[in-house]
């Protein structure tokens, strides 16, 4: 009897010890930035998330969308520091960081991708992996811009689109939607520029094509800062009410701009729940690795978007 117990007690330690390694085990989240109202709601919602839940995870940001090297050391960082059982990661574009994704791959840490995905091509040369893959579709987030706008204007009006960095693919997915429901709808599309993602750059641009193209009637912008400054220069021009403006994130100041009439509209995605959506997957591949493959292109987790709309 006296052996049955000390082997029960015994079987309990390691038990607790085992749960207790689960629970101790630290994980790392990387956005982009948190120089846009989506990445801080992103940040601020998974850390909340985590505290909430008593989750050991520390959080990290580059200092810009193309602070490529930024990221990359902050990622070569966590790696080194031999902490972490597993990294989720918004990169700045599809392979500014897949060589420190091979990295963690050796090193044993788990990877998973946030929002705009990894380069599958480069993935697959460089020989890295991740376990999982989630975000808004973003060829759906502007076709639901696109056809919005288009649902307000006669056949053959003419259209334009502020597309964000060149190769970004979230950006490129989105002004492919967007396009295409442009022509679905039997738009005309005059222009169409990528801006950097950039306030000024957009404004400039806007201002420019309202003067190129006097019977312009809608531009779609592939983020809300573009479309901030796009519906500036549509104000300036004396315009307002003549052309629309729909963006993209759900900015709290492109939030307000619809609700005071200026902008037409915003597809906000729900940057919080992305960020929640990758730090529950990222737990439960290092909890139960055989349940979640790793690949150069794991399967898609969507998260929904909603319109915003004035009209």
């Amino acid at each position: 009897m006296k052996k049955f117990l000390v082997a029960v007690l015994t079987l309990c330690i390691v038990v607790t010890m085992a749960s207790s390694a689960i629970a101790a085990k630290k994980y790392a989240v990387i956005i982009k930035t948190t120089n846009s109202d989506f990445w801080r709601t992103m940040h601020d919602g998974t850390a909340k998330y985590a505290k909430d839940n008593g989750l050991d995870v520390d959080m990290f940001a580059a200092q810009s969308d193309i602070d490529y090297e930024g990221q990359l050391a902050i990622l070569e960082n966590c790696i080194n520091s031999g902490e972490y059982a597993g990294i989720a990661i918004a990169p700045c574009n599809g392979v500014n960081l897949i060589a420190g994704v091979k990295k963690a791959n050796e090193a044993g840490i788990t990877i998973w991708n946030i929002d705009e995905r990894f380069d599958e091509g480069e993935m697959k040369r460089q020989g890295a992996v991740c376990v999982g893959f989630d975000s808004s579709d973003n060829i759906q987030i502007g076709h639901m811009g696109g056809e919005y706008l288009a649902s307000l204007l006669a056949k053959g009006a003419h259209v334009a689109v502020i597309e964000g960095l060149a190769g970004n693919q979230s950006s490129e997915d989105r002004a492919n939607g967007a396009k295409s429901a442009f022509r679905e709808a039997g738009m005309n599309i005059v222009a169409a520029k990528s801006c950097d993602w950039d306030r000024q750059t957009a404004m400039d641009t806007a201002m420019t094509w309202i003067q190129q193209f006097p019977d312009l009637k809608a531009i779609y912008c592939c983020n809300d800062g573009m479309a901030m400054g796009a519906i500036q220069a549509v104000i300036v021009a004396g315009k307002l009410g003549e052309i629309y403006v729909c963006g993209t994130d759900g900015d709290s100041d492109a939030i307000q701009s619809v609700k005071d009439g200026n902008l037409t509209g915003t597809v906000a995605q729900d940057s919080a729940n992305i960020g929640v959506t990758a730090l529950k997957g990222l737990i439960a591949a290092v909890e139960n690795p055989s349940a979640y493959p790793a690949s150069s292109f794991p399967e898609k987790t969507p998260v929904s978007a909603i319109l915003v709309k004035s009209k």
